[in-house]
């Protein structure tokens, strides 16, 4: 086990947390460890490493280590979350315990950031988070990668009432319906593409007269 010293001379488990549960439910109090001086940082670095490739981690976990640490691609992700009211949880939640802006899918969030770039994810959330109710347990992989897709197809990247108020009225629980009820086995591919073609079909609808001309 590798540890760290922290404030109150107590040690931070920066590898071996698996160990050492399973060594206090068989009432072992000891267990040999290898102390190293790291601040947080290089311990949340350190943890990112090591549990990234040998222990199974959740990739919610990851980005929170790299977060901590400093790591670049994290903090921009991180900020285009917070700027459209996004958390990325820290544990896993089932999508009827989650709140409005709470998200697992981190990444999807970062693959859409690399591709599409920061305002179009952060209209793409938004078009979640500040419609209808909130739409709690929608911050989902396939409509974040859908939604972003869909923006850039239509060239509507940038955020703005108009778009909102065309998004309020897409109702994200009765078109994942149409699209997934009834089918026992649908590629998440295809449920991203039918979700693409929604929304452009919505926003159509309610483009005005100039819009529609360009």
């Amino acid at each position: 086990m590798i540890v760290a010293p922290v404030e109150g001379g107590l040690y931070a488990i920066v590898d071996g947390q698996h160990r050492t549960t399973a060594a206090m439910l068989r009432g072992i109090e000891k267990v040999p460890c290898q102390v190293v001086q790291a601040d947080r940082a290089q311990q949340a670095a350190a943890y990112a490493a090591v549990n990234g490739n040998i222990t199974k981690t959740t990739p919610q976990q990851l980005f929170h280590a790299k977060l901590t640490a400093g790591n670049k691609e994290a903090q921009e992700l991180a900020e285009a979350c917070s700027a459209a009211g996004v958390e990325i949880s820290r544990r896993n939640l089932i999508l009827a315990k989650m709140k409005v802006g709470q998200t697992l899918a981190v990444r999807a969030l970062s693959r859409c950031l690399c591709e599409y770039g920061r305002e179009t994810l952060i209209t793409a959330l938004q078009c979640i988070t500040e419609t209808a109710d909130g739409n709690a347990g929608f911050v989902r992989a396939t409509i974040i990668e859908g939604l972003c897709e869909a923006l850039h197809e239509s060239s509507r990247r940038d955020a703005g009432e108009a778009l909102l108020r065309a998004m309020d009225g897409f109702s994200f629980p009765d078109v994942w319906g149409e699209i997934t009820d009834g089918r026992d086995q649908i590629f998440p591919a295809t449920v991203r593409r039918l979700f693409v073609e929604k929304v452009i079909e919505h926003l159509k609808a309610h483009d005005t007269p100039s819009q529609q001309a360009a």
